[in-house]
């Protein structure tokens, strides 16, 4: 049986059709081809491949020790790219807000006013190494969907506690508040064209940040 086959069989099974006349049924589970569930790494491994595919996906990262830190790092990164105004959620914590830049706290703005601010900053729910991807959900201190898809640039705090080897472990952690809204970004928004002209910016932010936190996190909210 070939791959092509077994997913089309587990297609039908999970929408309950029967196979139609000489096409195989709904495969044994034993027949299943196993996948990964975790990475076989450990944990400075997963950090370093994390980081690595940030750096691959021209994220800027700035690795720091503890929370603390964050204040100093995204004040000195926003004065380096001339950024003096933000949005942020509304329970962004204390100990991240950059000083010397006006931080507008999102409070029902309307999509005109989010883009024309320059910037967001925002927490995560989780990383994943493996795909160097960032996962928003809508939960503690990353507000809603559009405050980080409107604005041109977007800092985001990961802590190194957040960070998982593959998708599915996300999805593990992720399944247990399945209303919520998820996003996932890998880098900057881009696209290409049939003639792979990239174009940076399309659906999200041109420009993300990302301080990588690894001294000790928040307890997580999952």
């Amino acid at each position: 049986m070939s791959s092509r086959d077994i997913m089309l069989a587990t297609i039908r099974h999970a929408i309950s059709r029967p196979a139609p006349d000489g096409l195989p049924a709904v495969p044994p589970p034993g027949d299943l081809p196993a996948y990964r569930r975790r990475l076989d790494a450990t944990g400075p491994e997963i950090v370093d491949r994390f980081l690595e595919r940030l750096r691959d996906y021209n994220v800027h990262v700035e690795v720091l020790d503890s929370e603390a830190a964050v204040i100093a790092a995204a004040t000195a990164r926003l004065a380096a790219l001339g950024l003096d105004r933000l949005v942020i959620p509304a329970d962004l914590p204390a100990a991240w807000r950059p000083a010397g830049v006006t931080l507008v706290e999102d409070q029902a703005l309307d999509h005109q006013t989010l883009n024309a601010i320059p910037g967001a900053l925002t927490g995560a729910a989780l990383a994943i190494a493996e795909t160097g991807s960032i996962v928003l959900d809508g939960g503690r201190h990353q507000g809603r969907r559009a405050l980080t898809l409107l604005p041109d640039y977007h800092l985001c705090v990961v802590f190194a506690g957040q960070l998982v080897g593959l998708v599915p472990e996300a999805m593990d952690q992720l399944g247990r508040h399945p209303a919520r809204p998820i996003t996932f970004f890998s880098g900057p928004s881009a696209t290409a064209d049939i003639e792979l002209d990239r174009v940076v910016g399309v659906h999200g932010p041109r420009t993300l940040d990302v301080l990588f936190v690894t001294g000790p996190t928040q307890p997580r909210e999952f």
